[in-house]
């Protein structure tokens, strides 16, 4: 069972509807402001959805970048505009692995590139090479590079980005998945319920042990041609990503380097991704996102030739000076968050037709049968944590919130 799942044993997909940071977390280029190569720098524009976030950016940015040693790459404008989704929902199907190329962008619009180089041990893609190992030394000071076409990237923890160094309070937002998941810095509250002070978020993957590359990480056994190379010199243990194994229960995140739980900008909860490092600070493996994501990842944003997807006609631009319109409502409201005694679920859209609380083990605390737009429970009665709420609306969709009780 995932350990960031926190729904996962009765089978209900949390769903963040209709979130303000998806479209406000940005940097925008407050003006024709340029750097490397002359290019715009961040984010151009933001526009927006009920349903999703439209990020137009060049992939450059605001701090100075470079030089790349032993990397031939030039930076250049990537024209992008990445598609986000506003209301995130966990993937209960088999697993959608990160792929090369960009899975996610941080917040100044610049590519996320997992934790391969791209090249594996005789081609085969069997043994496939970690980036940090074998692309590190061309890093710049921010630890990012140039693509062969261009693209600027981090595959690691973006340096240049935010104080990355502050381990006093919750790490920054500094981008997203493109499973529409938040990924943040490398320190969090301890506990998931936002208690506990801060502490610095440990990775559960750890180097297997093992004196041959003959087994994968799952327990395959390969064929004698799909054997790794000797352990030792330029292939010491770590230069490949399946040198690797995940331990249920050995840090603080799951398999997909994440976890649910309560953050400054998500004060309901949500599951979250984190950059991991090391006591130093250096980059930990997975370094950002697991091998896979947590969520359901919408077309347009992977895979070749991807992340220039059209701007509907209906979406709004977001004006840091005006902040977001009425539009995002997407018909549920629930409020106080956090509650203490009662509280109250509004639906502007179509009536509640049965409404389900439940706690963290998946038990069914309360549920009441509704036939109406507005219903309040009384909460007083259950102890202080994170709950799921169900809603069944008479349209025949369904809605899941978090909540969080005092």
């Amino acid at each position: 069972m995932r350990y960031a799942s926190l729904f996962t044993s009765f089978g209900i997909a949390v769903l963040v509807s209709a979130q303000g940071p998806v479209v406000t977390s940005w940097i925008i280029n407050p003006g024709n402001q340029t750097g490397y190569g002359g290019y715009l720098t961040n984010a151009q524009s933001v526009w927006y959805t009920n349903t999703d976030a439209y990020v137009v950016c060049t992939c450059i940015p605001g701090y100075d970048i470079g030089p790349w040693a032993g990397n031939p790459n030039t930076p250049a404008n990537q024209d992008f505009t990445f598609k986000i989704t506003r209301a995130p929902v966990e993937n209960t199907g088999t697993d959608v692995a990160t792929g090369l190329g960009h899975i996610g962008a941080w917040r100044n619009g610049v590519s996320i590139f997992n934790a391969k180089d791209g090249m594996s041990y005789n081609n085969q893609g069997v043994w496939n090479r970690d980036a940090l190992v074998w692309e590190g030394s061309s890093f710049d000071a921010c630890l990012g590079h140039p693509a062969p076409n261009g693209e600027y990237h981090h595959h690691v923890n973006p340096a240049c980005l935010y104080d990355y160094m502050d381990d006093q309070q919750h790490a920054d937002l500094i981008g997203y998945a493109f499973d529409g998941f938040p990924i943040y810095g490398a320190f969090a509250y301890a506990n998931a319920d936002g208690t506990g002070g801060i502490v610095r978020m440990h990775t559960s993957y750890q180097l297997r042990v093992i004196s041959d590359r003959t087994t994968l990480p799952n327990g395959t056994v390969l064929n004698a041609s799909q054997y790794g190379p000797a352990i030792g010199g330029q292939y010491a243990l770590g230069a490949y990503i399946e040198d690797y194994e995940y331990v249920v229960g050995l840090g603080d995140l799951d398999e997909h380097n994440g976890r649910w739980c309560i953050t400054p900008e998500y004060p309901s909860g949500t599951y979250a991704y984190f950059v991991t490092v090391d006591e130093q600070l250096d980059p930990v493996f997975p370094y950002v996102i697991g091998p896979t994501y947590y969520g359901t990842v919408q077309g347009g944003n992977t895979g070749p030739g991807s992340g220039h997807n059209p701007i509907p006609g209906t979406a709004i631009e977001y004006n840091t000076a005006v902040g977001l319109s009425g539009n995002e409502t997407v018909g549920i409201s629930i409020s106080p968050i956090p509650v203490n005694d009662r509280l109250r679920i509004t639906s502007n859209a179509s009536s509640i037709e049965l409404l389900e609380l439940m706690n963290v083990s998946g038990q069914v605390v309360l549920s009441h049968g509704v036939q109406g737009s507005m219903v309040e429970i009384d909460m007083a009665a259950q102890a202080a944590g994170i709950y799921l709420l169900r809603l069944s609306l008479a349209d025949g969709s369904h809605v899941h919130r978090s909540v969080l009780k005092d």
